[in-house]
């Protein structure tokens, strides 16, 4: 046997670690199982004393252990980081390792004031006791020496065992059953790494909640193990959920056998199933990788048929008492709009107020009622009840497009949006009618579009009137259509746009064919009012159909031709495109 001493090495974070850990014991003692995991082991047993007495806790697991070099350089060495020596997976296991800030291994102290340390590693024995009272003796923790033991072992041997005694009397002692939660919620589903606490194997009956163990036979599979618990916690698990196990062996992730898609089930309950279901029977559906179960094997679905309603009528059993209580809260808000309802409407109204608390059970009431208000309205109001049918033939897409909307712009912004594409769609159709009577002359078409350029596109949407430039060029245009030029004063529309730019609009009847004196006509006028300002003009000339004598090469920039039904036409698929993505 020989002896050494060597010291701490100390960082400059430990004051800052040591002063933010650990709120009960229980989490102290899960500190030194995440060093076994980070070990690789396989087994950890963990014994607790019961209160008040004078046994110790104690941790022992089969990991890799440390030889006396990697105690002194490695374990003693204060608040670093182990994955920037080795890396973010163990080596052997290639687990993602937990041990983080490198203070875990001094956690029981929390609730001891003495830690034996025993590990054994390559066929070293290497041990040292640390006290509490010794570190009370120095200034500065690297002048505590700390007596390293080494002795030959087998070389078989490896893992670590520490012993914390002298408990804290002050301190509740760590309470074994809150303890299983915490773990389980870490490490109820890893399938190498196996954990005893006062000799028994952590496992679905140690959930807190009600707990089920039942056999049942199912045809061609045989006889599958169904256990499972439903947790009083929100989470007990990371993987929430029964996974199956086949031939002793965990196949693919924990599933919820479809009450997940059971839109009349509360969601939030999920979190709160774990369990497990042993069924050997499947062995010829599993992947080859063992990664899952064959999706669309019927002797899988059989399975799933016989455990789905086990777990449902679980889930009503412990929960249904709480589901009605908050019915009866929320009853009696609503009983006499219940009572003044038709007797048929009235029980249709309870069915669908039942679903509604069963889906969000555990949410305020706050967030329910709307959902039950609006319910009522539906089936008390004609215009409630058209707007909830619209919505239940609409697309998920449609919705989801709708709820982007309303953020948006809001209820009555989106009311006027409709309003708004509705009377253009009737203002289409009676232009329609207008261009369709052959009697119907340009000053027609001029009232009819001067105040909805928007059929135009949007571009010419935001044109308006401008009285001072229109005044003038009717002035001037007075003094140029006279005498036999009267006949040819043109129709005209002149709106200026935000940018001071000029739109002219030449109307012709819906009869007309648009030829090149047409076209010859609205550019001169162009050049004419040109005279009276220097900001430039588009020209958009409207007629009924093209003549073949329309010029289509060498023309004037700036200058649009347009029919009436074209014109139309692009209006309608433009409202229509609108209405199809902004509603519903």
């Amino acid at each position: 046997m020989t002896k050494s001493n060597v010291r701490f090495h100390v960082n400059s974070r430990l004051a800052q670690l040591l002063s933010q850990e650990y709120s009960s014991t229980e989490k102290a003692i899960k500190e030194l199982v995440d060093n076994a995991w980070d070990a690789d082991s396989d087994h950890v047993k963990i014994q607790l004393p019961a209160p008040m007495s004078d046994h110790p806790i104690v941790i022992c697991d089969d990991g890799s252990g440390m030889t006396e070099d990697e105690v002194g350089s490695h374990y003693l060495s204060i608040a670093s980081d182990r994955r920037e020596r080795s890396g973010e997976r163990t080596a052997k296991k290639k687990r993602l390792v937990k041990g983080r800030k490198g203070i875990g291994k001094f956690a029981g102290l929390m609730a001891a004031s003495v830690m034996t340390l025993e590990t054994h590693a390559r066929g070293i024995r290497t041990s040292f006791t640390l006290r509490v009272q010794d570190l009370s003796t120095v200034q500065d923790i690297e002048q505590l020496p700390i007596h390293l033991t080494t002795e030959p072992c087998s070389p078989e041997s490896r893992g670590t065992r520490i012993t914390l005694s002298s408990l804290h009397q002050q301190l509740t002692f760590p309470d074994p059953i809150k303890f299983r939660q915490i773990l389980l919620l870490e490490y109820g589903r890893e399938t190498d790494f196996a954990i005893e606490v006062n000799d028994k194997v952590l496992g679905v009956d140690d959930v807190q909640g009600h707990f089920k163990d039942e056999k049942l036979d199912v045809p061609e599979v045989g006889e599958v193990r169904v256990r499972f618990a439903i947790s009083e916690k929100n989470a007990v698990s990371r993987q929430p959920g029964i996974v199956i196990r086949v031939d002793g062996k965990a196949v693919g992730k924990p599933s919820f056998f479809g009450l997940d898609d059971q839109e009349d089930f509360p969601q939030k309950l999920l979190k709160r199933l774990y369990g497990e279901i042993d069924a050997d029977g499947l062995s010829k559906h599993v992947t080859a990788g063992w990664n899952s179960l064959i999706e669309n094997s019927e002797l899988l679905e059989q399975v799933t048929n016989a455990v789905r309603p086990l777990i449902l009528a679980a889930f009503k059993e412990k929960h249904g008492r709480e589901i009605q209580l908050a019915h009866a809260r929320l009853r009696r808000d609503i009983k006499e709009r219940l009572a003044a309802l038709p007797e048929n409407r009235r029980e249709y109204a309870e069915k669908a107020i039942q679903k509604i608390l069963e889906r969000f059970y555990q949410e305020s009431e706050e967030k329910i009622a709307p959902f039950i208000y609006v319910l009522l309205e539906a089936i008390e109001r004609s215009d409630y009840g058209l707007v909830v049918q619209h919505l239940a033939d609409a697309s998920r897409k449609d919705i989801a497009t709708l709820a982007d909307a309303l953020a948006e712009f809001g209820l009555t912004d989106m009311a006027y949006l409709v309003e708004q594409a509705k009377a253009r769609q009737e203002f289409l159709d009676q232009l329609e009618l207008l261009t369709q009577d052959p009697k119907t002359l340009e000053a027609q078409m001029h009232k009819a579009i001067e105040k909805n350029l928007w059929i135009l596109g949007a571009q010419f949407s935001l044109y308006s009137s401008n009285k001072t430039l229109q005044r003038q060029v009717e002035e001037g245009f007075g003094k140029q259509f006279v005498g036999e030029r009267a006949s040819n004063r043109p129709d005209l529309l002149l709106n200026e746009n935000l940018n001071g730019e000029c739109l002219l609009i030449e109307f012709k009847r819906p009869a007309h064919l648009l030829n090149r004196d047409d076209y010859k006509q609205a550019t001169d006028y162009r050049h004419d009012l040109l005279k009276y300002t220097t900001k430039p003009i588009q020209v958009v000339l409207i007629g009924g159909r093209k003549s073949t004598d329309f010029p289509t090469t060498n023309l004037e920039p700036n200058v649009n031709a347009m029919t009436f039904s074209d014109i139309i036409a692009t209006a309608r698929k433009q409202l229509n495109w609108q209405l199809s993505h902004s509603f519903v």
